[in-house]
């Protein structure tokens, strides 16, 4: 079998995945799975994605540095967004299938698990520490902040959810 027989048979479409090459020789190749948006766990984690940029960017454009709490509620808000953008690059990409060493589920259910716990706290001490100020547009960001928090939590919650039915299906096994 030649070098050209054997790019080929590696390289397989399904319903569920197509695989494009970007170089003409074949030699990389760029796998993109358009059905995990579908799933439960990929739109909850657009939402996760989408509600989470409103949280940290409706208190960033506030004078939240001058209250410690939104500081911490900013802290989370931004670390859970960055790494659910990167965890989604990672499953519509297919890239766990190529680092098969990491467990995945364990991973995904330590990180749902964490983000539920911590925005969770996050989105409390949000709605505990929103005040109306005179004249401000603070509380009104505040406000739609702490609610977009919650929100957030519920998704993250369902997230966890289904990452511990993905981990004990493997455990099981």
């Amino acid at each position: 079998m030649g070098l050209h027989e054997r790019r080929q048979k590696m390289v397989t479409t399904t319903s569920s995945s197509f695989t494009a090459s970007f170089s003409p020789a074949g030699a990389s190749t760029l796998a993109y799975d358009r059905e995990f948006l579908r799933t439960a766990p990929g739109v909850l984690m657009l939402a996760e994605i989408v509600l989470g940029l409103l949280v940290w960017t409706l208190v960033a454009g506030t004078e939240y540095f001058l209250y410690p709490a939104f500081g911490w509620v900013m802290f989370v808000a931004v670390f859970y967004w960055v790494l659910t953008v990167f965890f989604l690059i990672i499953y519509m990409t297919v890239t766990y299938t190529r680092i098969p060493q990491v467990p995945w589920t364990t991973v995904g259910l330590c990180f749902n698990g964490s983000a539920f716990i911590l925005y969770l706290i996050a989105a409390i001490v949000n709605s505990s520490s929103v005040t109306n100020e005179q004249n401000s547009h603070n509380y009104n960001s505040w406000a739609a902040s702490s609610f977009f928090a919650f929100v957030v939590t519920f998704c993250y919650a369902g997230n966890a959810y289904f990452s511990f039915i993905s981990w004990r299906s493997r455990t099981s096994q």
